[in-house]
């Protein structure tokens, strides 16, 4: 079986990991279409935050923000700047790449692209609940809450789909013997 994480090559359709009739180039397409389809939803996230925080200073209450709050801010700014940026770099990649024959080397960066993007968000997911209970309760309650919240999505976005891969290995294995 195929990791997601992995490139896919011609040599490797010869032998599918799955039951799925289809080219190498069918696969190369279809897999640039989920690629799209994942990042019209993170890419909608992305930008609702960004644009969101690039509001704060222009309310009455930014300017009882501290120094360290301050800080945490213009971190946030630019990382769910740098989020909105990687969700939407396979879009400006298609654009440059298209018609030169190179979708399996759009995929792989795509793919990339996105990975990095969902860091950067959840970085910026992180720190956003960090500042926000920071400043509503108290400093302790900002670290605990941006602590909690980041390993959520560590549980949610990389321990649970490598369990689920682990399991379907284990599960492929056993039907083979």
């Amino acid at each position: 079986m195929a990791r997601t994480d992995d490139k896919v090559t011609p040599e490797q359709h010869e032998q599918p990991a799955d039951d799925r009739d289809e080219t190498y180039t069918e696969r190369m397409d279809r897999n640039w279409a989920e690629l799209l389809q994942e990042l019209r939803v993170t890419q909608t996230g992305a930008q609702i935050l960004t644009g969101f925080l690039l509001t704060l200073p222009f309310q009455s209450r930014f300017t009882e923000l501290d120094d360290y709050q301050r800080t945490v801010y213009l971190v946030l700014v630019l990382v769910a700047a740098l989020a909105t940026v990687l969700i939407i770099a396979p879009v400006s990649l298609h654009r440059m790449l298209f018609r030169l024959r190179l979708k399996p080397q759009l995929v792989d960066a795509g793919h990339a692209l996105a990975r990095a993007g969902l860091a950067a968000l959840a970085l910026a997911l992180t720190g956003s609940t960090l500042l926000l209970f920071d400043v509503v309760l108290s400093r302790t309650a900002g670290l605990v809450a941006g602590a909690a919240l980041l390993l959520v999505i560590v549980l949610a976005w990389i321990v649970l789909p490598r369990a689920i891969a682990r399991r379907a290995d284990a599960e492929d294995a056993a039907s083979r013997t």
